[in-house]
């Protein structure tokens, strides 16, 4: 009598990171990260409509996020992640390193650029918080839809995971960020937050079409697109 096979767990197809294709991806992702977050000092309004100086950047560094997570794998996401925590952690620390060395003789910004390195430290703390939560809980919702829809209804996954990324990294970015940006009153507050999440969700779905033309792309050229652990 021999046993009956036991049904294994479904492995979603994924690649590996040893290509050029997964350190261009997460050397972008980090660059966008630190350059959102210097925009970002600035509060803008439309009207009505509250905003940071880099909310027109910010909703690019969710489709880069989506890619890596689609192609490689959460873990391959998260790492992508933390490298862009790391550094944007590290240009904090040189950017106030620069404000405390004595200034030379004839400089005569240094109160303007320890003013600007205050707005920075505290929207990267802000940022930083929100990054890691939206990052890793985007990606994470990804995959997990993966294991359960295989390479099919992508749209789903980048729409799911969109929407509880976006909500999670908002909500932290905004209730630390707020006050930096000069939107430190509760009616501020809660026009900022709600118009930011709809605005990159909006921003990410509308960019839709070319996040998958970009996922298939690299799927095609990724020599190990196959199924390997995530």
């Amino acid at each position: 009598m021999t046993a009956e096979p036991t049904e294994q767990p479904h492995q979603p197809e994924f690649a590996a990171t040893g290509s050029t294709y997964y350190a261009t991806l997460s050397s972008v992702l980090t660059g966008l990260v630190l350059i959102c977050t210097a925009a970002a000092t600035k509060g803008v309004a439309f009207g009505p409509i509250l905003a940071d100086g880099g909310f027109f950047v910010f909703p690019l560094t969710y489709v880069i996020g989506d890619v890596l997570s689609e192609v490689y794998g959460f873990k391959a996401a998260r790492r992508a992640v933390v490298i862009g925590f790391v550094m944007q952690a590290v240009s904090v620390l040189v950017l106030w390193l620069a404000v405390q060395l004595p200034a030379a003789p004839g400089y005569l910004n240094q109160h303007a650029l320890a003013a600007e390195v205050s707005s920075i430290a505290g929207l990267a703390a802000a940022g930083l918080s929100g990054f890691l939560a939206g990052q890793l809980i985007n990606a994470w919702v990804l995959v997990w839809i993966k294991r359960r829809t295989d390479d099919g209804r992508l749209w789903v996954r980048l729409l799911g995971s969109t929407v509880v990324g976006q909500f999670s990294d908002t909500l932290v970015f905004c209730a630390i960020a707020a006050p930096f940006i000069g939107f430190g009153d509760l009616r501020s507050f809660a026009v900022f937050a709600a118009l930011s999440w709809a605005y990159k969700t909006l921003a990410v779905t509308v960019l839709m079409p070319v996040t998958y033309q970009v996922i298939a792309a690299i799927k095609r050229r990724e020599p190990t697109y196959q199924q390997v652990a995530a």
